[in-house]
């Protein structure tokens, strides 16, 4: 499960591993968005100081109890930065030291500055404007509420025509890992992944390379092309050793389209649900990470890792991008499924303790002195 044993070995193996981790390459994108994280006010005390609405529960008590009437809900801004599945898990990699890529919606003809910092860490290319995000943060999850207009943007022939197919034919070669994210804000990500299938990795050369895609809560799109999704990722296993990540409303959203049974919410039924995916999917590894704890099923099993879970974090925001960061760390420094999960678990967890992305010598850190 998390023992105290593995978290010593995999803290010595990070240690030991900085360096290498220097000159790992990685090719990420294509998503982007300027996230603006908001509190919730409950109760408005003087000018300066208010009592914030701690839950998602009491926030929908609150919007239900308005329903024939009306209600005012003020919002308090915490803090203004880089969004996106991409963005935020490419930075993240960045932090261990991976040399990375970026192609996204970052700003076009120029980034936006709030992407100022992430484009001093890794090479960063935008072809279009940016999303925009207002985060709802309370104690038990959050509420993103997006305007997507410019990700219509991010198609094949804006790529070929502002990057170059035969750039991106470079970049992914050039990478160990590759990572294509958000594929539900995307819309039109399936006809690049189809293109890509048929024009670019059939010319790939080299090591095969790990691919790491997350699709990003299917909810709102249809059975159909969530199944078309689904046959894409398990295509590019052809050409690469693929993990899905997945959190756990996502897995079962996954799993019901895949026909699996979904019953259940205990770690024992998210385990199997986990296994059944990656058997039918038939890709490299399947990770699902609830909140608590993180569960894949991978080339050497199925595994099942805690987490540092605390009740009061900083942030939740990019946690999940923060967790695959971690877990293709461990995957790329060739740790096995178990130890790819404690990196992630790790990850995520100072994520949301300090609103920082970590350093692996953070990491290892937080291995060796682990939260009670």
């Amino acid at each position: 499960m998390n023992t105290p044993e593995l978290r010593t070995r995999v803290a010595r193996q990070l240690t030991e591993s900085v360096d290498r981790a220097k000159h790992i390459t990685a090719f990420v994108g294509l998503d982007g968005f300027v996230d603006e994280i908001f509190h919730v006010v409950d109760k408005r005390e003087s000018p300066d100081k208010y009592q914030r609405l701690p839950t998602i529960a009491k926030f929908a008590e609150r919007l239900g109890a308005a329903a024939g009437t009306s209600t005012n809900v003020e919002l308090v801004s915490q803090w203004t930065k880089l969004g996106g599945n991409g963005p935020i898990m490419a930075n993240a990699l960045a932090s261990f030291g991976f040399q990375v890529t970026y192609l996204g919606v970052l700003g076009h003809p120029n980034l936006h500055p709030v992407f100022a910092e992430f484009a001093k860490r890794a090479e960063v290319h935008s072809i279009a404007e940016p999303g925009y995000t207002d985060a709802l943060e309370f104690e038990d999850g959050k509420i993103m509420v997006g305007k997507h207009q410019s990700l219509r943007q991010m198609n094949w022939e804006n790529i070929k025509s502002r990057f170059g197919a035969d750039n991106f034919t470079l970049q992914t070669e050039r990478a160990q890992l590759v990572g294509f994210v958000n594929w539900t804000m995307l819309t039109l990500m399936s006809d690049i992944w189809a293109a890509l299938l048929q024009e670019v990795c059939p010319l790939l050369k080299g090591p095969r390379r790990k691919l790491f895609i997350d699709l990003a809560d299917p909810e709102k799109r249809t059975p159909a092309d969530i199944a078309h999704g689904l046959e894409l990722v398990s295509q590019f296993q052809k050409y690469f050793d693929v993990t899905l990540g997945l959190n756990e409303s996502e897995s079962l959203q996954i799993g019901s389209n895949l026909g699996l049974s979904c019953q259940g919410r205990q770690p024992e039924d998210l385990t199997k649900l986990t296994s059944d995916i990656h058997t039918r999917l038939k890709l490299d590894s399947v990770v699902v990470h609830p909140t608590t704890y993180a569960v894949a099923s991978g080339p050497d099993g199925v595994h099942l890792v805690k987490g540092p879970f605390t009740p009061k974090p900083k942030t939740t925001t990019g946690a999940g991008d923060h967790f695959n960061a971690g877990f293709c760390l461990g995957k790329m420094l060739g740790f096995g499924t178990a130890e790819s999960l404690l990196t992630g678990v790790s990850t995520s967890g100072h994520y949301v303790r300090t609103a920082q992305s970590p350093a692996i010598a953070d990491l290892a850190a937080l291995m060796q002195n682990w939260p009670a």
